[in-house]
């Protein structure tokens, strides 16, 4: 699995690094912890591809879209909130995930059955208050 320590300073270099290594997969899962930095390394990723939309956490409407200047898409999950996985299918998870438009989802965990096999993980921990660990690899 790669690796990087990154803290707010050089979080744009992390996340075009991401991109990079993450490149072929449109399904992008992201673990860590309450307040790890998820949403914070989103809205940076969209920062890099070029996305000028206020980002925020999804957490009440489960899934936000920001459209590139290309006309594609990039969606946003939070499935933190997510009672069951009835749900997430209510809202067309499955749909999002096959229509082949880059889907970044935090707490992945409560849709594990409804994941994809081919995904980049990326997984971010706490180092101490400014820093993070993130470490990243692609599942085929």
């Amino acid at each position: 699995m790669g690796n990087g320590s990154v803290t707010l300073s050089n979080l744009d270099g992390a996340a075009r690094q991401l991109l990079i290594e993450g490149i072929e997969k449109s399904v992008w899962l992201l673990y860590g912890e309450m307040g790890s930095g998820k949403t914070t390394l989103v809205k940076q990723l969209v920062r890099e591809i070029g996305i000028d939309s206020l980002v925020t956490s999804p957490t009440f409407s489960i899934v936000n879209e920001y459209s590139k200047t290309d006309g594609g898409v990039v969606y946003h999950f939070d499935m933190y909130r997510l009672k069951n996985e009835v749900e997430a299918l209510d809202l067309g998870f499955e749909e999002y995930l096959s229509s082949g438009n880059l889907c970044l989802i935090e707490w992945p965990e409560k849709v594990s059955s409804l994941l994809p096999n081919k995904y980049f993980e990326v997984r971010i921990d706490n180092r101490d208050s400014i820093s993070r660990d993130i470490y990243f690899r692609s599942h085929e």
